[in-house]
């Protein structure tokens, strides 16, 4: 079985207290299905507001799962209210997730104004996990992991076909460096090795199942072949 990357976006969910408790649960239940850490990478993608908790949680609890920002300022420190830096989030994670759909839906985010942000991140030592909608869109250089989320999978309920996902990661492996591509857009426990089994996706980026602890702890396990 090959080494799997899994990325799960909380979204605009989970208070502190949430949090701590989504921690505790996750490492209880990735102990009693016996996760075979050595196979996968783990990130879990949290509001900056749980940042600096969840990463102390997770290092007392000696669970592997590393930290990531879902954004990034386009700009340096500077009189950018409201803004966080690249610098800023490098402190409470290793990562950070730029262009995710619902970001250049809702916010208006072009691939000039991502661009600016994956430089910015990178400057600041921060890994990308950078999202594009389909086989065409432009990656910066330097990304190092890209998610493949069709716009119409992403908290719908409905995925693309492990086969056509495949195709179109394999498209974006030949148009870019990226080492790892992933596949997003309602993977569960349930269907999850349908598509980290295709030869050309690394991993995923699940949304809503990373929300339980339970349930995501079951998807990791079933990417890696968990009994």
């Amino acid at each position: 079985m090959k080494h799997v990357f899994i990325a799960g976006n909380w979204k605009s969910n989970k208070t502190i207290a949430e949090s701590i408790a989504w921690v505790a649960q996750l490492k209880e239940q990735c102990a009693s299905l016996q996760v075979k850490w050595d196979a996968v990478t783990v990130v879990v993608c949290v509001p900056y507001t749980v940042l600096l908790t969840v990463k102390e949680e997770l290092r007392a609890a000696s669970l592997p799962v590393a930290v990531a920002a879902q954004d990034v300022s386009e700009f340096g420190e500077g009189a950018y209210t409201g803004e966080v830096t690249g610098k800023m989030i490098k402190e409470a994670a290793d990562w950070v997730v730029i262009g995710h759909s619902e970001r250049r839906k809702y916010f208006g985010e072009t691939d000039e104004i991502l661009k600016k942000k994956t430089e910015k991140a990178r400057s600041a030592g921060l890994k990308v996990i950078y999202c594009v909608p389909d086989g065409l869109a432009p990656v910066p250089d330097g990304v190092e992991v890209v998610a493949y989320e069709p716009v119409w999978a992403i908290g719908t309920g409905k995925t693309d076909s492990p086969q056509n996902a495949n195709a179109v990661v394999s498209t974006i492996k030949s148009k870019t460096r990226a080492s790892i591509v992933m596949y997003g857009g309602s993977v569960t426990p349930e269907n999850v090795a349908t598509f980290v089994d295709k030869p050309a996706i690394d991993g995923v980026l699940p949304g809503g199942a990373s929300l339980i602890a339970e349930t995501y702890a079951h998807l990791i396990a079933a990417a890696v072949g968990n009994p």
